[in-house]
Formats: structure tokens, C-alpha cells, sequence
């Protein structure tokens, strides 16, 4: 077994990988940018080293100073999360040059699943269902030519692309065109990588994902399925397993096509086999093979009671890790992702400093954030996990219901009203998602978005900050503390409640839901 283990990754993925490392008894090195110096994870690892400044391609993506501070620090092997290196087989390369073990698929694994286009030869050999589509396309009149053939909707994609990112839903000819330079500029952008393919779109498409695990010499097991549909701009939202509303034929099925794959290269460690499934006619094709550990992980652990991160981490230091009898899942279990995000503002990503951060301790939690955390702008915005289990899926339903009602993260904004709305849907209760489903979900933000501040104007509770004066902070507090506490009590708040008080001119506001307002204090003009 290791002794010393770095984690070529940053955030939740870094202290959840850092977990396991300390239940093991092995030391972790943490890696860190200038913006992530005292994050949580960084500051939980036994040793830690800067890679650099806070755009990901200096730091994070830096294999050359990845390999370096393994070398620095004596670490044996590399665990890289999810994103960033996790499936760069130059990294995986250079490491394996230098001696270090990198804590997944190996190489060859890395280069055939890596890019979409030979992921779908490989698929088609092993007798695994495709959707109608084509290989690499030079230029936009074949595109046009092959959608045609294939009929429209189309999905144009990147080879290389992930997360995403790097693909375009095309209805017609013109959108086909309008996007065909578009997502070669992003899929270059990117992934370095242009090249791009069709594949037939199916409307009311499911995501379904097998998650699997190879000991690297032929023997490859299916740990259940998890249904991933309910994403937005097709990024995933909730993740739950099992997944619901399937027969348990088409479960089978699902589970033998993603193991044949997985046999057919001799696969090592977690993967995930991604499928688009179509209630309709109950039959499944197959999308893209993830080489590495998903975020939507830990439901799978949650309904088969194991530990995927120490299962890759034995599998790499050699050992036998897969049971010989195939294991059972019980109940079911949902995972939600919280993200920094600005609901009114179409989901763009916030950024800022927490001032209060609460999460349920009936849930699992895997987060990176704490009151006081800084939220930047330079990665992914999402900061928490709140996975939940239970022994039905309503039950599990009720357990995320409570959960998100008992998370609070106060300083930036945040989606979780969003995923608030969607577990207390009647939509997601019913299981009948696609991933098309939130598309037309109605949610109605409750905020206001400040369209101009106004001169002087303040958000004040009262009495305000007192007698801090000894430490530099002077006293605050509402200038009319009795018109204050009437405004609030008119609209039946605590007359401490923070409030808006105006000043020079008032702001310039837009509510997003309906709201009583009361004025309250001077006349202004």
C-alpha cells in the first residue's frame, strides 16, 4: 500500500479524496493555486504545494509542476479527481515515466474512451447499441450532407469534449450551419482538439449511466445505475440511483452491454458507461465512456455500502478489490448539486465571500466551502454535494426535501431555491424525467436585482454593529432607527430585520417575484 498519495485536484473532489486517505492512514498532499491557498482542502492535507497562480491552465493543469511536487514531496501516486488531469494521457504518462502511479484506467484506456469518435468504434465492436450518427466530419457541407442523412434534430459534437461543453443541439439546416464553426471554435478552445461528429438526437431522452469497475485483466463488474436526466444547458443538476422506472430486463441489458465494454479492452479501476435511454421504446444507446471517478459518484456508494475512492486506490497499489460474489443494492439514494450560481440572471456563476454557511448533518456533505470561504471566478462554480439515502426512493425524496430546506449559504447566490423547487416537484416524484425536463420547468426566482444602487444608499439592520470601536469598527445602524422598525413591522418582519435604507436617492430595482414593499421615514424627492 501507499504511504504518501497526492491529489492532482482542487475543492470538494480534493477534501472527499482526502477523506479516505486519512481512514487508510496514508498521507496526502494537497496541490493548490494562489486562489485556493486556504481552502479547506489545503489546509486538511498533511503537506501542500503551490502549483501556481489561479487561471487552471498555470496551476492545475500544469502537469510539468504536478509531477514536480510529487517528486518534492515523495509522493507514490497521484489521485486525480474528476476534470482538470483526470483523463490527460500525457499526464498519466509522464507520471508513469517518472515512477508515480496514477490512480485510474491506464493509459491505453485513457487514449481509446478519451476521444467520442474511436469510444463509438470500440462500442460497435463489443455489440453495444449506437444512435445513427457519423465518424470525424471535415467541414460543414458534409455535416449538412450527414444530417440528412441521419434526419434532424442532431446533436453536433466535440470528439473530445466533456461536461457539456463542446456539443449543440441543431433542429435545421441553418442551425446545423450557424453551429458547425461555433463548436469547433469552443471544442479548440477548450480541449485543443476541433474535430467534430453527428449524432441523432432523441427528444425525450434519458441519461442512464452504468458505473463500472475493472481489475485491469479481463474481469469487469457493473455496480448498479445511476439516472442522471435532470440537467440544465446539459449539465447535470440531481443524480439519483437506481434509476427509476425501469424494467428489470432493461436493467439487465444496461448493465451486460456496459460490462461487455468494459471486458472488451480489459479495463482497470472505475469507469463510467453513459447511455441515452428511450422510455418509449425501452431501448438504450450507447454515449460516451467516462474514464475516471464521476461527481455523481456517491450514490453509488451510498446504495452499495463501499468506498469507490480506496477501491481505486487499492486496485493501483495492486491489490484484488472486486468481491468474488457480485454485490446487492439496497434502497436508493439522490445527490444534488449546489452551485454559485444567479438563478435571474440565467444561471450565470456567482463569486464572493461566504457569510454563512450551514448544511444538514442527515446528510452527506461533500463540499469544500465554509463560512468565510471565498468563492472565485476562475472554476467551475460548484461548491457542495448533499447526497442523501433511503430505504425507498420516496423515502430518499422526503430525505432531500429536508436536507435542502436545512442548507443555508448566505454572502452570494446560490441555486439552492432551484434545487428546492425541482425535489418538491411533482416531476421529479414521478420519475418521468428527461433530460430535456427542465428546459421547460417553470421556477420563479425570489429576488431583487439591484439595476442601480442609488447615492448612498445602505442595507442596515438595527441596532447595527455597537461597540466595536476598541477593534476599528465604527457603529452602524439605521439613521432612523423608529421609521426603520415601523417599515419592517408594516410588512410583518422582525423590526430588526435588515432593511434598505435611502439616503441621497433611492435605488433602481427589479423584483422577480411578488413582494409588499413598505416606505417608510422623510419625504424624497
Amino acid at each position: 500500500m501507499f504511504s504518501k498519495v497526492l491529489i492532482a485536484n482542487r475543492g470538494e473532489i480534493a477534501r472527499r479524496v482526502g477523506r479516505t486517505l486519512r481512514r487508510l492512514n496514508i498521507s496526502s498532499v494537497a496541490v493548490y493555486s494562489d486562489a485556493d491557498r486556504f481552502t479547506r482542502p489545503v489546509l486538511e492535507a498533511d503537506e501542500a504545494v503551490r502549483l501556481g497562480p489561479a487561471p487552471a491552465a498555470e496551476s492545475y493543469l500544469d502537469i510539468a509542476a504536478v509531477i514536480a511536487a510529487c517528486q518534492a514531496t515523495g509522493a507514490q501516486a497521484v489521485h486525480p479527481g474528476y476534470g482538470f488531469l483526470s483523463e490527460n494521457v500525457r499526464f498519466a504518462q509522464g507520471l508513469a515515466e517518472a515512477g508515480i502511479v496514477f490512480i485510474g484506467p491506464r493509459p491505453e484506456h485513457l487514449t481509446a474512451f478519451g476521444l467520442k469518435h474511436t469510444a463509438r468504434e470500440i462500442a460497435q465492436a463489443s455489440g453495444v447499441p449506437l444512435l445513427p450518427g457519423t465518424g470525424l466530419i471535415e467541414d460543414v457541407e458534409a455535416a449538412l450532407a450527414a444530417a440528412e442523412a441521419i434526419t434532424y434534430p442532431v446533436m453536433l459534437k466535440s470528439t473530445a469534449g466533456g461536461g457539456g461543453i463542446g456539443m449543440q443541439l441543431c433542429a435545421t439546416p441553418d442551425e446545423l450551419r450557424a453551429a458547425f464553426d461555433r463548436v469547433q471554435r469552443t471544442a479548440r478552445a477548450s480541449f485543443g482538439d476541433a474535430r467534430v461528429f453527428l449524432e441523432r438526437f432523441v427528444a425525450e431522452a434519458r441519461h442512464v449511466e452504468v458505473q463500472i469497475f475493472g481489475d485491469g485483466k479481463g474481469r469487469v463488474v457493473a455496480l448498479g445505475e445511476r439516472d442522471c436526466s435532470l440537467q440544465r444547458r446539459n449539465q447535470k443538476v440531481l443524480e439519483e440511483a437506481p434509476a427509476p422506472l425501469l424494467s428489470d430486463a432493461t436493467r439487465a441489458r444496461l448493465h451486460a452491454a456496459a460490462v461487455r465494454l468494459g471486458e472488451s479492452v480489459a479495463y482497470e479501476s472505475a469507469g463510467t458507461v453513459e447511455f441515452i435511454y428511450d422510455p418509449r421504446r425501452e431501448d438504450f444507446y450507447f454515449l460516451e465512456v467516462n474514464t475516471r471517478l464521476q461527481v455523481e459518484h456517491p450514490v453509488t456508494e451510498a446504495i452499495f455500502g463501499i468506498d469507490l475512492v480506496e477501491w481505486m486506490i487499492r486496485q493501483a497499489a495492486g491489490e484484488d478489490v472486486i468481491p468474488a460474489a457480485p454485490l446487492k443494492p439496497k434502497g436508493a439514494a439522490i445527490e444534488a448539486r449546489v452551485y454559485a450560481e444567479i438563478p435571474h440572471t440565467n444561471f450565470q456563476p456567482s463569486a464572493g465571500l461566504l457569510t454563512q454557511v450551514r448544511f444538514p448533518v442527515s446528510a452527506r456533505v461533500d463540499t469544500w466551502v465554509e463560512t468565510g470561504a471565498e468563492v472565485t471566478p476562475f472554476y467551475d462554480p460548484m461548491i457542495a454535494k448533499v447526497i442523501v439515502a433511503g430505504d425507498d426512493r420516496p423515502a430518499a425524496i422526503a430525505a432531500l426535501r429536508a436536507a435542502l430546506d436545512e442548507t443555508s449559504i448566505c454572502g452570494i447566490e446560490t441555486n439552492l431555491a432551484y434545487l428546492r423547487a425541482i425535489a418538491g416537484s411533482e416531476l421529479f416524484a414521478s420519475g418521468k424525467v428527461a433530460t430535456t425536463a427542465l428546459k421547460d420547468f417553470a421556477f420563479q426566482p425570489r429576488s431583487v436585482e439591484v439595476l442601480s444602487p442609488g447615492a448612498q444608499t445602505s442595507l442596515q439592520d438595527l441596532p447595527g454593529r455597537l461597540h466595536l470601536w476598541h477593534v476599528g469598527v465604527p457603529p452602524s445602524g439605521p439613521m432612523d432607527a423608529r421609521s426603520f422598525a415601523r417599515a419592517n413591522a408594516l410588512v410583518g418582519n422582525p423590526e430588526t430585520a435588515p432593511a434598505l435604507e435611502l439616503t441621497v436617492n433611492g435605488p433602481t430595482l427589479r423584483f422577480h417575484a411578488d413582494a409588499t414593499v413598505a416606505l417608510a421615514g422623510a419625504a424624497m424627492p
